[in-house]
């Protein structure tokens, strides 16, 4: 594995973690072996964003359709 700095002047103690972090995820998607489906990204899902509650009805629902809250 081949990791090269572009931009910055990271610290030993930082490049490592970072170092640790590629390594662990190469690791988990080695272990699910060929063939395994991906994991579905939770992001992507469209149904995330309305989950918890719909708008209540009125003149101004239009503006709270999309991030409920």
């Amino acid at each position: 594995m081949m990791i090269k700095v572009v931009r910055g002047n990271p610290t030993p103690e930082e490049l490592a973690a970072a170092l640790a972090v590629v390594q662990a995820r190469a690791a988990s998607l080695s272990a699910q072996g060929p063939g395994a489906p991906a994991p579905a990204d939770a992001w992507s899902d469209p149904a995330r964003v309305a989950r918890d509650r719909l708008p209540a009805p009125g003149p101004t629902a239009w503006a709270r359709t999309y991030w409920p809250g």
